[in-house]
């Protein structure tokens, strides 16, 4: 565990003392060997119980994905936004790479924390470098805007989880992950133990985001810069859904009760915000109300409790999200946005003919993304999920369905509006594709080729 926290931390200084002329190679270097270290924390993915143990951090088959797809972000982060700061002062540049490791440094020690109060902290750690992110490097103006909704959704979210835990800790004596699964359930029936159980994952619903509580999510993810979009949809909205799972084993006397009003938000959402992405006409705004959407069916997976392959659906599902959804189809439409200055896919369109190696990528991308191509881990997920979901209730095959069809429409829709069609009139001349951004396409792929090459990865935690 420290092989990979110590380096990152170290990352902080060398960002500072090295010169500028090498700063962006340096620190892309740097990253990408320790995500190349963390790539060993795999091996222990597919062996069940806790291991790199120490009093305070440790992994175990659900945290490892998550903490390799974190490690594996930084480098990414790094090279595409390379472009985005180059006219900013030499300090700032640095205090920008700074942020993005520090996120790193914070979502490391989430993702491995063995006591759920050093979760908690780290949990709302990571709103300061992406706040920070999102109102300094933000395009518009209202980034403001966004980042009071940003704070303000996920603080008062996050309030009631911790009265939580301090209840926990009052009434188990610990909050140690390695020992709570151990300690006698609870006979949770009053009132008061079902504000509890509310206060417990109302914080994770909030962050997923569950649909009604997920206003905050397309305002960040617009306002944000490419790396404050990519860290949004690859990681940050995992915190959620890992924290559901870990929070899942104390909760459930009370979950098979009060879990159905979730479920049945969390599906409508998925049909909801399908809708509209189907009537989007900003790129960045569809991808966020994408999000929703792929979350939502997580969010069921993990509530329902029946059976282990809702829950290994729902990890399956989160891992493809961020390694094969939002990351490079935020990277791709951030191409777009550097060289046409907008977001409005009706005015970018047709770019098939100027950029074919990129339109190339969009078709690469979109099967796997949305489309269900027969090897992507979204297809497994989903299925894994679906398949629980109709053995609960076979009703709910009428909302996932249509959820995706809808899904399907909108990545065509997507696919045919900024790459088909006659290119506007207004666009003259456009910059060509740099090798940099085809590195970063090919760099996207290599999990999802891993993954598929080894699914095991992912899936080996419940065997």
């Amino acid at each position: 565990m420290l092989k990979i926290l110590l380096p990152t931390i170290m990352l902080v200084p060398t960002i500072w003392v090295t010169p500028a002329k090498h700063l962006w190679s340096t620190a892309l270097s740097y990253s990408l060997i320790i995500s190349l270290i963390s790539l060993t924390w795999l091996k222990s993915s597919t062996e069940s119980g806790w291991s790199f143990l120490n009093p305070y951090m440790a992994t175990d088959p659900l945290s490892t994905p998550l903490l390799a797809l974190t490690c594996w972000l930084l480098p990414l982060m790094i090279l595409a936004s390379q472009n985005h700061t180059a006219s900013e002062p030499i300090s700032r540049q640095r205090t920008y790479i700074t942020l993005l490791t520090s996120l790193q440094i914070f979502l490391i020690m989430a993702f491995s924390a063995t006591e759920v109060i050093m979760f908690y902290i780290m949990f709302e750690a990571t709103l300061i470098p992406t706040l920070v992110i999102i109102t300094r490097w933000g395009n518009q103006t209202e980034r403001l805007n966004a980042g009071t909704y940003f704070l303000f959704y996920t603080l008062a979210g996050s309030l009631p989880l911790l009265v939580a835990l301090l209840l926990l800790q009052n009434s188990t004596g610990t909050l140690s992950l390695l020992t709570l699964q151990y300690t006698p359930s609870m006979q949770l029936s009053s009132f008061a133990d079902k504000l509890w159980w509310a206060g417990c994952l109302l914080a994770f619903l909030v962050k997923m985001p569950l649909y009604g509580a997920h206003l905050w999510l397309p305002k960040a993810h617009v306002e944000a810069p490419i790396a404050g979009s990519m860290v949004l949809a690859a990681v940050l909205l995992k915190l959620g859904g890992y924290g559901m799972m870990r929070m899942m084993i104390m909760l459930e006397p009370l979950t098979k009760e009060l879990s159905y009003p979730f479920i049945i938000f969390a599906l409508w959402g998925v049909i909801m915000t399908g809708s509209i992405c189907l009537r989007q006409t900003d790129l960045k705004s569809l991808i966020a109300y994408s999000s929703v959407s792929h979350m939502g069916l997580v969010a069921a997976g993990i509530l329902i409790q029946t059976s282990s392959s809702a829950f290994t659906g729902a990890l399956i599902l989160m891992i493809a999200h961020g390694v094969n959804f939002l990351r490079p189809t935020s990277r791709l439409a951030n191409t777009n946005y550097e060289r046409t200055h907008s977001r409005t896919m009706i005015l970018a369109r047709g770019l098939q003919v100027v950029l074919p190696l990129m339109a190339a990528w969009w078709f690469i991308r979109q099967p796997q993304q949305t489309l269900h191509f027969p090897l992507s881990p979204n297809l497994m997920g989903e299925l894994m999920i679906i398949t629980s979901l109709l053995h609960w209730s076979w009703w709910t095959i009428a909302l996932t369905g249509a959820g995706t069809l809808i899904t399907a429409g909108y990545s065509l829709y997507m696919f045919l509006m900024t790459q088909r069609g006659p290119l506007p009139a207004h666009i003259i001349s456009l910059d060509p594709t740099h090798s940099r951004e085809h590195l970063l396409m090919a760099l996207h792929l290599l999990p999802l080729i891993l993954l598929i090459s080894k699914p095991e990865l992912i899936w080996g935690w419940t065997a």
